[in-house]
């Protein structure tokens, strides 16, 4: 059909689709749809084009050698526009809203450049989609509504996705819909210059609207992030005994003499890790980092693994948790549980008082832990709770040799030039019906800290084991950031006065260190922070080692957490392998871990991105409430468009440029708003008092409004020397004249003095009230 459309259109100018459809005996109910198909798919291969009247006909050749294409994905905004990534080292293309296109979020595109970037501007190059080479979206979920105005189909959805504002319509069913139903659908037709909406089938009744837990479990859905496993892999995995063998300890390294136990949060269930400690006599400490041995019942080519490398990773979401594995592994025969022996991999070190790991042991072993020790309890243990040290007396001394190690390790750390990014996080508590009820900051001790320092330590010597042997391997990257992120960050550190040592090509840990120090319990130093965190480059896994920047560390990797990350698991994987070494293992690895490592990085975003559309949708539920309250925040960023404030619970909403009493100018290199008739000045850091006015459970939305108050800053308003001069010449020539004699006299030393004294101030400056301007 492709052959006999282009055959009759290179011997015709241009034509209609009726006129192709008469020519080529298309006509009629069950053709025409097939010939509609066709042209589609060749106008989305670029091979012919409609004119403005309707008219269809071949593109011309020459008109593809003028153009440019690129192929991409395509990362639509939800506000219509979006932009092309090409590649990751390259700055991305914009697209325009009318030059989009049919394109959705995350489809594989074809484009054409339509303007070539300008460094020298700061301009992004632009381009223009003419083609779709692989649609992103296959399935969708939302809620079903009943509609007649379309009586082929029984109703439509309209996704939760604000990127999406087509509605899908869905084919009549044998199962009676009554408009109740959250549905999963599979897409058959999408958007085109015939039909602006989908058309799709019910793949699945997802629930009912107004079930417990509807609303994350429709978010999950969406993303195809799924609950229930299939059949052969609960098969597999019931087949797991419940405990080791004598024949599965063979070849083990026993480790069930030492004083072994877990530390987790207390609603934990799969306990993945263990620790214990000793110090030796010449000083050192020994530290065991024992990991459940996963792999030795996930093997390759089994219906577990198949499905663990679907997932990737596992999900947590506030009320729940979607697995990456099924409970009988990862609550079972997989958890560290206290008082049974389990199956580990062990990573021993011997650690100096400097925090160097001087010798080390990887191996497969087995352990019997002591107690299941919650991270409150160790917490109260190292401050001093007698009760609590007399119940756990047998490791006690364990605790504070490890309390002690610690500190060493994280001193070490610092030394080397690692950054602590350590941000407020929120735990969204919710009840029994799925309601929020309450938002609290998670709280992070001297307990939690230390296992996350052990773990560290176990992936780092891991990492340098294998690199050192030059064997394949995965490894967890964080790369240098990139010059043009680092130098908006730079330029607006440097309006406060904070010099920063190096530049945005190359900067040293250390002096982002100094930089994180000096904004230490600052106005704003949050805000900040979390400036920093955003300009460095995304961690993930890869098959080259080029080290983990935020970790200072030459050697990363993740060995540690192997029931809820993939590659952890393929890192165990690899720890088996190589006790014996062959080409046929060195091959078979060096195939298999760079799709591996670039699925295992795209499903941990998929995962982040879910786990930032549930908590987004919690908290504006949590704020329906509090609609026409008063608020104090914090400017946590300025755009073009408004500004964003924090409160002290995380929770962030928008001020609308257009909500503000006046107009408001933008500084982009100074990130701030400033009022043109009041001088009034927003900038990051900066307190102040808001009401909420709008909370949006569906979007996640939050909106604010400003409310005056002695938090304000008022500054000056700075004219360019356009607006002076247009506004002097409204003015009397007299007056000018004037001006003119009074600046000769007094020069611009007072203007110099404010200029000064402004730059002295840190980060914002409280306006005095109007009776002591006066006195002034």
């Amino acid at each position: 059909m492709n052959d006999k459309i282009i055959t009759y259109l290179e011997t015709r100018e241009k034509v209609t689709v009726n006129e192709l459809a008469e020519a080529l005996e298309m006509t009629g109910a069950k053709k025409f749809p097939k010939l509609i198909k066709e042209i589609s798919t060749l106008e989305s291969q670029g091979k012919l084009r409609f004119n403005d009247a309707g008219m269809l006909s071949l593109r011309k050749k020459q008109e593809k050698k003028k153009e440019v294409t690129v192929t991409g994905i395509f990362r639509a905004n939800k506000a219509g526009f979006g932009f092309l990534i090409v590649d990751e080292n390259e700055d991305d293309m914009f697209i325009g809203r009318n030059d989009v296109g049919y394109a959705i979020d995350g489809d594989t595109v074809e484009a054409v450049i339509k303007k070539p970037a300008n460094r020298l501007k700061g301009t992004a190059a632009e381009a223009k989609i003419v083609g779709i080479v692989e649609r992103s979206l296959k399935t969708v979920v939302g809620k079903f509504i009943l509609d007649d105005e379309k009586p082929k189909y029984a109703g439509y959805i309209k996704s939760k996705n604000q990127k999406i504002q087509q509605k899908i319509y869905i084919k009549k069913e044998p199962v009676v819909l009554d408009g109740t139903e959250i549905i999963k659908v599979d897409i058959d037709k999408y958007p085109t210059r015939g039909h602006d909406y989908f058309v799709g089938q019910v793949r699945d009744i997802v629930g009912h609207q107004g079930d417990v837990g509807i609303d994350v479990l429709e978010v999950l859905e969406s993303m195809d992030i799924v609950s229930d496993f299939p059949d052969d892999v609960l098969a597999e995995a019931n087949a797991v005994p419940n405990a080791p063998t004598n024949k599965d300890l063979i070849g083990r390294v026993d480790l069930r003499q030492e004083v072994t136990f877990t530390i987790d949060g207390a609603d934990a269930k799969d306990l993945d890790d263990a620790v214990h400690i000793k110090l030796l006599d010449n000083g050192h400490f020994e530290l065991g980092v024992h990991i459940a041995d996963v792999s030795y019942y996930v093997t390759e080519g089994s219906a577990l693994n198949r499905e663990a490398v679907a997932r990737g990773t596992s999900v947590y979401v506030t009320d729940r948790v979607v697995p990456m594995l099924p409970e009988r592994l990862s609550n079972g025969i997989c958890s560290l549980n206290p008082n049974v022996d389990r199956l580990t991999q062990s990573c021993l070190m011997e650690i100096d008082r400097k925090g160097r790991v001087v010798n080390h042991q990887i191996c497969q072993s087995v352990i019997n832990t002591t107690f299941r020790m919650t991270y409150s309890d160790v917490n109260a243990i190292l401050a001093g709770d007698d009760e609590l040290a007399e119940k756990y007396q047998p490791i006690v001394e364990s605790i504070h040799h490890m309390a002690d190690l610690h500190a060493i390790l994280e001193k070490m750390r610092v030394r080397r030039g690692a950054l602590n990014f350590d941000t407020n996080e929120a735990k969204i508590i919710i009840n029994d019906k799925g309601m929020p009820v309450d938002i609290v900051l998670r709280q992070r001790g001297v307990a939690e800290r230390m296992i996350e320092s052990f773990m560290l330590a176990a992936n780092e010597t891991v990492a340098e084991h294998f690199s050192k042997r030059k064997l394949p391997f995965i490894y967890r990257i964080h790369e240098e950031p990139k010059a043009e992120k680092l130098q908006k960050f730079l330029d607006y550190a440097s309006i406060f006065g904070i010099h920063i040592h190096g530049t945005a090509n190359k900067i040293t840990q250390q002096a982002l260190q100094e930089f994180m120090a000096k904004v230490e319990n600052k106005p704003g130093a949050d805000v900040l922070n979390m400036m920093l965190l955003r300009s460095m480059q995304q961690a993930r896994y890869s098959e080259h080692n080029h080290g983990h920047y935020g970790l200072a560390a030459e050697y990363y990797t993740h060995f540690t957490s192997p029931i809820r990350r993939y590659p952890d698991l393929l890192v165990h994987r690899m720890i088996r392998e190589y006790t014996q070494v062959t080409d046929e293992k060195i091959e078979h690895f060096r195939q298999v871990i760079p799709e591996l490592a670039t699925s295992s990085s795209a499903l941990e975003r998929r995962a982040i991105d879910a786990e930032r559309v549930v908590e987004a949708m919690k908290k504006a539920e949590y704020m329906e409430e509090y609609v026409g309250e008063e608020f104090e925040g914090v400017v946590s960023s300025v755009v073009k468009f408004g500004l964003f404030i924090e409160l002290p619970n995380t929770i962030e909403g928008l001020i609308h440029i257009t909500t503000l009493p006046e107009f408001y100018n933008y500084n982009e290199r100074t990130m701030t708003l400033q009022g043109e008739k009041s001088g009034k000045v927003f900038r990051v850091g900066q307190p102040i008092k808001i009401k909420l006015v709008r909370a949006d459970k569906e979007t996640g939305d939050i909106d604010f409004e400003y409310l005056p108050s002695e938090y304000d800053v008022i500054e000056k308003v700075k004219k360019s020397r356009k607006d002076r001069s247009n506004k002097d010449k409204r003015r009397p020539k007299s007056d000018q004249a004037k001006d003119h004699k009074s600046k000769k006299r007094k020069g611009s030393k007072p203007a110099k003095k404010a200029s000064k004294k402004s730059g002295k101030k840190p980060f914002y400056k409280e306006v005095a009230k109007k009776k002591k301007r006066k006195k002034k």
